[in-house]
């Protein structure tokens, strides 16, 4: 496992306490990416509480600050841009297209919630509605694949991802987000051998991660 580490960005700050370790979410992220932990009773209570949140997400997490690791990561993290096809698991309302929708010749934006996808202006290509852990596209499908506060699937990320792809991986609250994983724990999970470049940006932090 190889990780590089770039210097924190300008105007890195952690973010405020807000969900430790034995946070119920944080739990379930972990066991979904290295146990594999996923049912329709989960699947289920996610679609629900996020259609709930969806009316007002843009307004308390579209913004520059969370913005700030994807920005980063376009300046600093190698990514395939121009002619690259791209993948947003769990767009949510829109956050990753804004940064780069304009950036890419085709952007998926994808998510489980019905109504974080109505709440979605539309800023990339196609907007698709579906369970990340059963991905309706073929393998080796995208360049790269973008979750921001996201839950990690790792044998489909690793299964629509193109020889040579990247996975950009951001928490905008770093180790506070309740969707957590670290960068560490994201690379031992997907299949084969994986290397990685991270940095810290906002309040959060990104890591763009390939097959060695």
């Amino acid at each position: 496992m190889a990780i590089d580490t770039l210097p924190d960005a300008a105007g890195y700050q952690p973010a405020a306490a807000f969900a430790g370790p034995d946070h119920p979410i944080r739990i379930i992220t972990r066991e979904i990416a290295l146990d594999d932990r996923w049912d329709a009773s989960i699947r289920e209570r996610i679609r629900s509480t996020f259609d709930g949140l969806a009316p007002g997400w843009s307004e308390d997490h579209v913004n520059p600050t969370k913005a700030a690791p994807v920005s980063d990561a376009v300046e600093r993290g190698g990514l395939s841009l121009g002619s690259a096809r791209w993948l947003e698991l769990g767009s949510g309302t829109g956050a990753g297209g804004k940064v780069l929708g304009p950036r890419v010749d085709e952007y998926v934006a994808f998510d489980l919630s019905e109504q974080m996808i109505a709440n979605d202006p539309g800023d990339h290509t196609c907007q698709v509605r579906g369970d990340a852990s059963a991905l309706p596209f073929t393998a080796d499908s995208f360049d790269s694949i973008l979750c921001i506060n996201m839950f990690l699937f790792p044998q489909q990320v690793d299964r629509v991802l193109r020889p040579g792809g990247t996975l950009l991986w951001v928490n905008t609250m770093g180790d506070q987000t309740p969707i957590h994983l670290p960068v560490d724990d994201v690379v031992a999970s997907l299949p084969g051998e994986w290397t990685a470049r991270t940095a810290r940006a906002g309040t959060g932090f990104w890591a763009a991660v390939s097959r060695a």
